[in-house]
């Protein structure tokens, strides 16, 4: 088994065990960004047939001041968003799934068209009409890891940066959306606004993420597809849950998700 399998492979079983990963030997850990998303691809092949289940879009993160400075990434990331792990809207959510479960506020995108590696737009502008609709969104993270502060960024990446599954709101078509870049998320717990940001946070727009993810999929061989669900980064911080809080994630003319952690 080579390096990259390795890795793969061992990412995979602590994730499907809901154990947390240690710090990679270096023997495995990858070596900058371009084995990351090799491992990184290697950990979906694994994922596939088991509860996590087959990719059906990407998550972004860092793509916000507060997300860069929170996990001291300078650029965003991008991490694959799976079949098995979305829930419905208002269910609740076991605490026992995770090692440790947090949220983060989004705007989600559902794609109305391919977005081939040799049409990537220069901005986010260029994708406007690749886009169906909109939608509040909640990433669910997961702690997974020994120290994720002392763990290398392409470590992360390699295991999906937290990512753990979503909640989706109601889908709004874009025509309807207006400027998602005016939106306002709000994150509140136990009835305690616990932090609020705006779609222009997001690289200036949540389009302007979506062509930086068109990018960066180009760069690797791959692209955008009709039907994938993007989530184009957390307006909010990070809020790390409990068993028994009980959680509203809004954005303004969007919808918005509610949940108990049980």
């Amino acid at each position: 088994m080579n390096r990259i399998e390795a890795a793969a492979d061992r990412i995979a079983r602590r994730r499907l065990a809901i154990e947390r990963l240690e710090i990679l030997d270096p023997s495995i850990r990858p070596r900058d960004l371009s084995e990351a998303y090799a491992v990184q691809d290697a950990v979906h092949r694994r994922l596939a047939p088991t509860r996590v289940g087959k990719r059906i879009g990407w998550k972004i993160g860092a793509t916000t001041k507060v997300m860069q400075d929170y996990l001291g990434l300078p650029h965003p990331c991008a991490a694959g968003l799976f079949e098995g792990v979305v829930r419905p809207n208002g269910s609740d959510v076991p605490a026992g799934d995770f090692c440790g479960v947090g949220i983060e506020c989004e705007i989600a995108v559902r794609l109305a068209r391919d977005v081939p590696p040799d049409a990537v737009p220069e901005s986010g502008e260029g994708l406007r009409d690749a886009v169906a609709s909109y939608r509040a969104a909640v990433e669910l993270v997961d702690d997974r890891y020994v120290d994720w502060r002392k763990t290398d960024a392409a470590t992360l990446i390699a295991d999906d940066y937290f990512a753990a599954g979503a909640m989706l709101g109601p889908e709004v078509p874009a025509a309807a959306a207006g400027d998602v870049a005016a939106c306002v998320g709000t994150t509140v717990v136990n009835g305690e606004e616990r932090g609020r940001g705006r779609g222009a946070d997001v690289l200036g727009h949540p389009l302007n993420a979506l062509a930086w993810l068109a990018r960066s999929l180009a760069e690797r061989g791959t692209f955008l597809r009709a039907g994938e669900i993007v989530l184009t980064g957390s307006l909010v911080e990070t809020k790390w849950l409990k068993a028994g809080d009980d959680v509203r994630v809004a954005v303004s003319g969007l919808g918005e998700i509610r949940f108990r952690v049980v």
